[in-house]
């Protein structure tokens, strides 16, 4: 899979993710397989532009592989002056969000609200393709609803522009997250466009990510969701589509680890207070993959305020795990 000029280690990508995709995820989801991580969305506004948040989601530090970085906002001149910004920041690649569901985003036009207006979409592709010398991607939904799928056109608009890749989450802004994703869209935007096409949406195991890409012909999965909690899932899927067998589960022991591991991270790109709370969030997605923790002891967790507390209890947690295992 190439973008522009850079070619990816495989045809897996981390989804940005709000609140999610920081630089601890992305360095983790890298070490196990990702071929390109994005980042979180990054507001347009040039009024939030050096808030510490937005600068901590475009601190890209001692980070591995290719940064690709996303943009959000309405503003053609505002879209394009972010993406200058972000090049100065260290982004090789800019991301343009027309995918995001959220109310808060739509509500003022943002996001996959933009599928509506195709004149605007064509103006503020335009604009960042022309105001950088990067390669830039876009994210689209398949439509507004179900009755005003137009992904076709949108993805005609952005080869025409110059979109270097194009990824498809297969609901409509209408769906949000509910139901299932669709990739017979994408199918159809496939065979439409010359440009990489990338599907995302419900893509959580191995068989999925395999079935997805032989029925729509795309050039490479985005995973968001499904790796929380589950950075293990790019190497099980890389393996799965390279040798046609499946990785093993990842044990406690190795779960434990990782999560230990993921937690430095955030405490050290955080701060202690901080980190904690971010921290709390990542915790539950790790717990899902192991067979039993009770109630109360995620809610002690979720208590913790310093590091050394959250550490205590999940070494706790994970330490009865393994003495139950080995009744």
């Amino acid at each position: 899979m190439q973008i522009g000029p850079y070619q990816l280690a495989n045809n897996l990508i981390l989804a940005p993710m709000a609140g999610i995709s920081d630089r601890p995820f992305r360095e983790l989801c890298k070490q196990f397989g990702a071929g390109l991580t994005v980042s979180e969305m990054v507001a347009s506004n040039p009024a939030l532009r050096h808030h510490k948040r937005t600068l901590l989601k475009t601190d890209h530090g001692s980070e591995t592989g290719i940064r690709s970085v996303q943009i959000l906002g309405t503003d053609p001149q505002q879209m394009a002056d972010a993406a200058k910004f972000n090049v100065q920041r260290g982004a090789q690649i800019i991301d343009i969000n027309m995918g995001c569901p959220a109310k808060k985003v739509c509500s003022v036009a943002a996001g996959s609200a933009l599928l509506r207006d195709e004149a605007l979409v064509k103006r503020i592709l335009d604009a960042v393709v022309n105001a950088v010398d990067i390669p830039v991607t876009l994210k689209i939904r398949t439509g507004w609803d179900v009755h005003n799928r137009n992904a076709v056109e949108i993805a005609r608009i952005a080869e025409n522009a110059g979109i270097a890749a194009l990824t498809i989450h297969g609901r409509t802004r209408a769906c949000k997250f509910d139901g299932q994703a669709e990739h017979e869209t994408l199918k159809k935007v496939k065979q439409s466009v010359n440009i990489p096409v990338i599907a995302n949406g419900d893509i959580d195991s191995a068989e999925k990510a395999s079935n997805v890409l032989h029925s729509t012909g795309a050039d490479a999965i985005m995973i968001g969701r499904g790796a929380q909690g589950n950075p293990w899932l790019f190497n099980q899927i890389n393996h799965f589509i390279n040798h046609g067998k499946h990785l093993e589960k990842p044990t406690n022991i190795a779960i434990h680890s990782t999560l230990m591991s993921h937690l430095d991270k955030l405490y050290s790109f955080y701060g202690n207070t901080s980190g904690v709370r971010m921290a709390r969030k990542h915790i539950a997605w790790y717990f899902k993959h192991l067979e039993f923790i009770n109630q109360d002891t995620k809610n002690s967790i979720n208590q913790a305020q310093v590091p050394s507390q959250q550490i205590a209890l999940i070494n706790s947690a994970f330490n009865l795990l393994t003495t139950d295992s080995a009744a």
